[in-house]
C-alpha cells in the first residue's frame, strides 16, 4: 500500500483525495486545519461547504492530527491556496517524512518573492523532487467520474511517472511532464486571464472577444513562460491552453465569477466577501505584474486585470485602453 497525505481540504484537497482513495493500492489521509470542520466531514463523508453531495470514502482518514496525516506518508500531496504554504510547511515541514515524494496542486506564485509553489515548498524540504499538478481539473466534474486529464511534471520524470500512475482512473488519465516550470506556471498565469474572460462576460462582449481574449492571453502566458526558462510548447498543452480554455469558461471557475462580478459593476471586496473559496488569480495579478515590470515582460491584458482589480479601473474603460494601442503584427 502506498500512503497519501494530502494537506488541505478545500475542493481541490477533497477532490485529490476521492481521486487517490479509487485506487485499491492507496490509503488516504486528509488533512484540514480547523478541527470543527475536519470531524464534520468524517462524519458526514463530505465537503459539504465546497464540494456538497460528492460522498468520500470510508478508507480515506479525515484529521485535524498534521502528526497523524502524515506519519509515515509516502506522498504527500500540497493543497493549500498560495498564500497559505509558507505558513503551512514552516508548521508542518518537520512532520513530513524524509523519504516522502512531494506533490503540489497550488497554481499561484506567491506575492512577496515571486516563488512558485514547488519552490516554497523547498524552502523547507529542502532540495527533493517536488511533483507539480497542472490542467483542467474541476473538482466538481472529477469527483463525479466525468472525463478529464491533467499533467503531472517534475525535472525528475521518474518522480512524474510515479504520480502518474497513482492518480491514474478510468476517467481520468494522467500525463508526465517533464517541464515542472512551464507547467506550474501554466497554472498560474492563466487565472489572471480568467478574471479578464470573466470581465468579457460581465460586460456582455461576445464571442468574438472572448476568442481574441484568450489567444491573446495564451500569447502572454508564453512570453512570460519563456522568459522564466520555461518550454513554450508546454503552454500549448493540458496545463496551458487545456486549463486556460476550461478556466476561462466554466462555470466552476472562482476566477472567472469574480472578472464576470467586476463586469457587472461589484467591487472587488464585495466579490470576496461572499466567496467561500479563493480565486488565485487576484493575488497571482500583482506577482505577474511585479515581475512583468521587473523583467520588461510586455503583458498588456495582466496590466489591465491588476488596474481593475487593484486600482479601482473601470473594467470598461480598460477594454478600451487594449484596444486602442498602437497596431502591430500579430
Amino acid at each position: 500500500m502506498t500512503a497519501i497525505s494530502i494537506l488541505g481540504a478545500g475542493a481541490m484537497g477533497t477532490a485529490c483525495a476521492w481521486i487517490a482513495a479509487q485506487n485499491p493500492e492507496t490509503s488516504v489521509r486528509l488533512w484540514a486545519r480547523n478541527e470543527t470542520f475536519a470531524r464534520h466531514m468524517h462524519e458526514t463523508r463530505e465537503n459539504s461547504r465546497l464540494l456538497p453531495h460528492v460522498k468520500l470514502p470510508p478508507r480515506i482518514d479525515i484529521t485535524a492530527d498534521a502528526s497523524r496525516a502524515l506519519r509515515e506518508a509516502d506522498v504527500v500531496l500540497v493543497c493549500i491556496p498560495t498564500r497559505g504554504v509558507r505558513n503551512a510547511m514552516h508548521e508542518l515541514a518537520a512532520l513530513i517524512p524524509r523519504s516522502a515524494l512531494l506533490v503540489s496542486a497550488v497554481k499561484g506564485i506567491e506575492n512577496e518573492t515571486l516563488l512558485r509553489p514547488s519552490q516554497l515548498i523547498q524552502e523547507f524540504v529542502g532540495q527533493r523532487p517536488v511533483v507539480v499538478l497542472g490542467g483542467p481539473c474541476h473538482a466538481e466534474e472529477i469527483t463525479v467520474r466525468k472525463p478529464g486529464s491533467i499533467v503531472a511534471a517534475c525535472e525528475s520524470l521518474d518522480a512524474a511517472e510515479q504520480i502518474q500512475s497513482l492518480l491514474s482512473m478510468d476517467s481520468l488519465r494522467v500525463y508526465a511532464n517533464a517541464d515542472q516550470r512551464g507547467v506550474e506556471l501554466a497554472g498560474a498565469l492563466k487565472n489572471v486571464i480568467a478574471i479578464a474572460a470573466g470581465i468579457c462576460d460581465g460586460l456582455k462582449f461576445g464571442d468574438n472577444a472572448k476568442a481574441a481574449l484568450l489567444t491573446r492571453g495564451l500569447a502572454e502566458m508564453v512570453r512570460f513562460g519563456i522568459t522564466t526558462g520555461a518550454h513554450s510548447e508546454t503552454f500549448f498543452g493540458l496545463a496551458g491552453l487545456g486549463d486556460l480554455v476550461a478556466t476561462c469558461n466554466s462555470q466552476h471557475s472562482r476566477n472567472r465569477f469574480v472578472g464576470e462580478e467586476l463586469g457587472r459593476g461589484r467591487s472587488l471586496a464585495e466579490i470576496q466577501d461572499s466567496m467561500t473559496a479563493v480565486a488565485e488569480g487576484v493575488f497571482t495579478a500583482r506577482s505577474v505584474c511585479q515581475f512583468s515590470h521587473q523583467h520588461g515582460v510586455n503583458m498588456p491584458i495582466a496590466e489591465q486585470v491588476f488596474r481593475v482589480l487593484f486600482e479601482n479601473k473601470c473594467p470598461r474603460a480598460a477594454t478600451v485602453e487594449l484596444m486602442q494601442r498602437p497596431l502591430k503584427l500579430e
